[in-house]
């Protein structure tokens, strides 16, 4: 763990602690750059009477001064009555066309069409497009002309960090080691690096990239609650995020009714939340005008053309597991069809495969130190006009056969990963080729994928020469070395038609079931050496739906049993075939509300390994018979359903709580039926 002296050390009144910002925050829905602006002017200390001090402070500034929505008329009385007043909104301006004049709207004041002096517009010109929050002198004076404002900024201040020193951050940097480093980083940015992998880590500063690499074209697919969005919505207020849904053409680039620039003009990171969605209604001359500028950062303005340095990132949720979509699909499956084009998938430079990062859990949050995010957020901006990628050059050479985007997209990864890590340039040659084969990976997983999508493109090796020895090393991905089998080798083809694919998978399941018999035995209490392994494999083998039936899966255990249960039905699938698990049951004097809560978190944690787990709650009805019915033409009638195992040891250490076969069961009979 990284030492807070050594912290205070080199980078004094620079850092917070990172639990502060919830402390303060209240309900104030407001990013943690805002908070922690705040904090890093009264909070940047170890010296805990003055932490405490200044945590009061800003807790007095935000009950003061940030305007909520539902005391927005007693906030505009403060105004009136004290005839000036400081408040916390968020702010967006538009020109009026036809006074000429700047008109501020506030997001919590409800406020519209107040005057904004144009300097501000000058000094600050974000304030045209998404909103930036500000502080602000407000004033109110009345005059008796219905087309007078009686609103009046008197002086406004966006929050943020005007500048930095970079010089100092880089020299301070050399005081660290670069695991010290990285773990700092994630710190700042929250979380706690000790609950992290490796990997994961990695995956946390490429999310970083497009903050301090301009043009940077970034996508993450992954189950939902891995914190995708949070670094392009808390980080900096040089980014924003906007949903999917909300993608126009004048919004994100130009609107040529006004000539008004759109999002890409004003912000260094544009970021699309909920990007993934296979019936999203998505407009093919918005992909077209993308794609035109993730390749060549320009897009026109009627006959005038535009430059603009904006990285865009996209991030969404996959709904099925990776060897689905490997086996069936592509990685790109769950895009809408119009995003799914060739030609604007090869302009992303590294896919991040969220379905290798760990779903967010409160011991996931870091109460240590970091930098101030608003600070972090300035220097990487300013690291947006530098290229690192020269440092890998020297030492290593990407495959011929890459093509001129593969290069672009692994040597912007470079770079923008040498930046974060290694601003100071001074950076060991082994833990280049570690960054380098990290940024071939994720732009391997675009292209491989890609090419399922258009075979027209040219085959492509994701290899390197080292230019001292000369020795050339290939790049594998996770899920090459997971699922190689759905990995196509060179010159590999097949003529079969979809329906006649579909057709030989279906006869291979049937021809798989084994061939076990109807057959009906007893166990009595206290027998061991029992397990659902024994009891239901052979007969679940080759299902594709299966329905239990079982009033008595409601209490935790109970679960718990179920979930050992469909531990069987996944270790006797095919592997990238999903199943249909349907549970009836019944909740009993079990809260129904709870037990939502719980099948809800299974259905979650099922769907990305082919399970796809519904249930019915049959509150009120009578559940009697028990059993497992499978469209491969069996039905197990079991006279306790899944409650056949004596309370057990459930130590950590205590065999009981992960061998079946260990425990004592109950007394039960089981009957296998035929019934097709």
């Amino acid at each position: 763990m990284i030492s807070e002296s050594k912290i205070h050390e080199h980078f004094s009144g620079l850092v917070v602690r990172k639990d502060l910002s919830k402390l303060v925050k209240g309900n104030a829905l407001v990013p943690t750059y805002v908070l922690e602006y705040l904090l890093g002017q009264y909070c940047a200390t170890n010296d805990e009477e003055s932490i405490a001090s200044g945590v009061d402070t800003v807790k007095k500034i935000l009950s003061d001064h940030y305007v909520n929505r539902t005391e927005a008329e007693l906030v505009k009385s403060k105004i009136k009555e004290q005839g000036r007043y400081k408040i916390i909104d968020r702010i967006t301006v538009a020109l009026n066309d036809k006074s000429g004049a700047y008109e501020a709207t506030f997001s919590n004041l409800g406020l519209k069409k107040v005057i904004v002096d144009s300097e501000y517009i000058k000094e600050h010109p974000k304030l045209l497009v998404g909103g930036v929050w500000c502080i602000l002198d407000m004033e109110f004076r009345f005059e008796d002309d219905p087309k007078h404002n009686n609103w009046i900024i008197d002086t406004l201040k966006p929050i943020q960090i005007s500048n930095v020193d970079f010089e100092s951050f880089a020299e301070a940097r050399k005081n660290f080691t670069t695991q010290e480093w990285i773990d700092f980083i994630l710190q700042s940015l929250g979380l706690n690096p000790d609950e992290l992998g490796e990997r994961n880590k990695w995956f946390q500063l490429v999310r970083l990239v497009s903050y301090c690499e301009n043009n940077y074209n970034l996508i993450e697919l992954g189950p939902k609650g891995t914190g995708k969005s949070h670094v392009f919505s808390e980080f900096s207020p040089h980014g924003i995020l906007v949903s999917g849904g909300e993608i126009t053409l004048p919004k994100l680039f130009v609107n040529n009714s006004n000539g008004r620039l759109g999002l890409v003009g004003y912000w260094d990171v544009v970021a699309f939340d909920e990007f993934a969605g296979a019936g999203k209604r998505v407009d093919r001359t918005l992909v077209d005008v993308m794609k035109n500028y993730m390749a060549n950062r320009s897009f026109s303005r009627g006959t005038e053309q535009l430059t603009a340095d904006a990285s865009m990132v996209f991030v969404g949720n996959t709904s099925k597991s990776v060897s689905y979509m490997l086996k069936h699909t592509h990685l790109f499956h769950d895009l809408s069809d119009k995003y799914q084009d060739s030609a604007f998938l090869d302009r992303i430079h590294f896919f991040i495969p969220g379905w290798e990062i760990s779903i967010i859990r409160n011991e996931m949050f870091t109460d240590g130190y970091g930098f101030v995010v608003d600070y972090l957020a300035q220097v990487l901006k300013h690291l947006r006009f530098h290229d690192y990628s020269d440092i890998s050059r020297q030492y290593f050479e990407l495959d011929s056969s890459l093509s001129t985007r593969d290069k672009e997209g692994i040597n912007k990864t470079v770079s923008g990963l040498l930046k974060i890590i290694y601003p100071h340039r001074e950076i060991p040659k082994e833990e280049i080729e570690y960054v380098l084969r990290f940024a071939i990976e994720g732009r391997k997983r675009v292209k491989t994928e890609i090419q399922k999508i258009d075979p027209t493109f040219d085959p492509v090796v994701f290899q390197y020469k080292d230019k001292d020895t000369g020795e050339v090393s290939e790049v594998i991905t996770n899920e090459e070395k997971r699922y190689p089998r759905f990995f196509r080798q060179e010159g590999a083809h097949d003529d079969r038609t979809e329906s006649d694919r579909q057709q030989y998978e279906e006869e291979q399941r049937k021809t798989s079931i084994k061939n076990v018999e109807p057959s009906h035995f007893t166990v009595s209490e206290n027998q061991t050496g029992v397990s659902y392994t024994r009891l239901f494999g052979d007969y679940l083998e080759g299902a594709k739906r299966i329905e239990i039936v079982d009033p008595y899966i409601r209490r935790i255990w109970q679960i718990r049993n179920f979930v050992e249960f469909i531990q069987v039905v996944l270790a006797v699938k095919e592997e990238g075939e999903e199943v249909d698990v349907h549970l009836i049951t019944d909740n009993g004097e079990t809260s129904r509300i709870e037990m939502d809560q719980h099948f809800g978190d299974l259905q979650d944690s099922l769907m990305n390994v082919d399970v796809n787990f519904t249930f019915d709650i049959a509150t009120g009805k009578k559940l009697h018979a028990r059993s497992i019915t499978t469209d491969t033409g069996w039905k197990i009638l079991i006279d306790r359903g899944l409650d056949i195992f004596q309370r057990h040891n459930t130590g950590v250490f205590a065999i009981e709580s992960v061998s079946q076969e260990s425990r004592f069961c109950k007394a039960f009979e089981i009957t296998y039926l035929r019934i097709d």
